[in-house]
């Protein structure tokens, strides 16, 4: 008998390499971290629509390179169903417009906050959409991580512009991606998901991008380089993780994306957020972890699974 079929406590596996797994997965969050500040840089100058395009090049490129690593591209295209893929699909690529005209007026540190009520959404997006059965502690965790995010909302606190209502939109639209994915998982493989995902968002973003275009400089065009070394690189070290341990494990390394936010927007902006603002922040990573926890103690898989381990950006 294989030893990784041997399931241990926690979902881990005989064979499984947990602790590199764990180290895997705080680089690319901070990799990620330094790739939304290099974002917030450039979209003070630049168009979104030409910045998204441009990284979607090297995302569905790489998305694509590793679809076809494990089926053939007609294999790959084979789904059973197409429409949710396409929705995913859309989804996916409005979620990163959003984020990324979000980032370009709200601090780092306050939209890190807001981006991690996802999970929360996730929990209640599941109930009508997956027909999952949500306990009344789960729900009590959901409401109280919205209080959080009200505490940073409050009067005197972040104003609430519409780079707020952005980042919350965005964290919607992942949320609802995370449970369509969830829902085809059970139906397409891993490589169609994937060819979905980053191909039609790479026929969107060019598709809207090309009317955005101007000439980049020396400088733009060295960061936005950067920006697409990131972004390869991240997902890479995200992949590597998942395949050396559960993505139940490792889930909770999630919310360092807080912190390093918080400590890249003090260092490189000069932006330090207010102690009730991290109070609030405090108080929507602690009911991810606790929804988290609960889940994964009733033995479902975590609000986000894979497919949100690290930013999505």
């Amino acid at each position: 008998m294989d030893d990784r079929a041997k399931v241990l406590p926690g979902g881990v596996r005989a064979g499984d390499d947990v602790g590199r797994a764990m180290l895997l997965v705080v680089v690319s969050i901070l990799v990620f971290g330094a790739q939304d500040a290099i974002s917030k840089t450039l979209v003070q100058d630049h168009s979104v629509f030409q910045l998204v395009m441009i990284r979607y090049w090297a995302f569905g490129a790489f998305s694509l390179f590793l679809a076809l690593r494990q089926a053939p591209l007609r294999q790959a295209l084979r789904s059973k169903a197409p429409v949710l893929q396409s929705v995913r699909g859309v989804l996916l690529i409005v979620d990163i417009w959003l984020f990324a005209t979000a980032i370009k007026t709200v601090p780092l540190a306050e939209l890190q906050a807001i981006s991690l009520v996802y999970p929360l959404l996730v929990t209640l997006f599941a109930i009508p959409l997956l027909g999952e059965r949500v306990g009344m502690f789960r729900i009590v965790a959901v409401m109280v991580g919205f209080a959080g995010a009200l505490v940073i909302l409050r009067p005197g606190g972040l104003a609430i512009d519409s780079g707020v209502l952005f980042a919350l939109a965005s964290a919607a639209a992942y949320a609802v991606y995370i449970v369509l994915t969830r829902r085809v998982a059970r139906l397409d493989s891993t490589s169609t998901s994937m060819v979905y995902a980053g191909g039609i968002g790479l026929v969107m973003s060019t598709a809207v991008g090309v009317f955005f275009w101007q000439p980049l400089d020396l400088k733009a065009l060295l960061l936005v380089g950067v920006l697409m070394v990131t972004m390869t690189t991240g997902h890479g070290l995200m992949m590597k993780a998942l395949s050396l341990a559960p993505a139940s494990v490792l889930q909770p390394f999630n919310y360092l994306s807080l912190p390093w936010g918080i400590t890249l927007s003090y260092v490189v902006f000069g932006h330090l957020i207010d102690p009730v603002s991290l109070l609030g922040a405090a108080v929507i990573a602690g009911a991810g972890l606790v929804v988290m926890a609960r889940e994964r103690r009733k033995g479902a898989a975590p609000p986000a699974v894979a497919e949100a381990l690290g930013p999505r950006d």
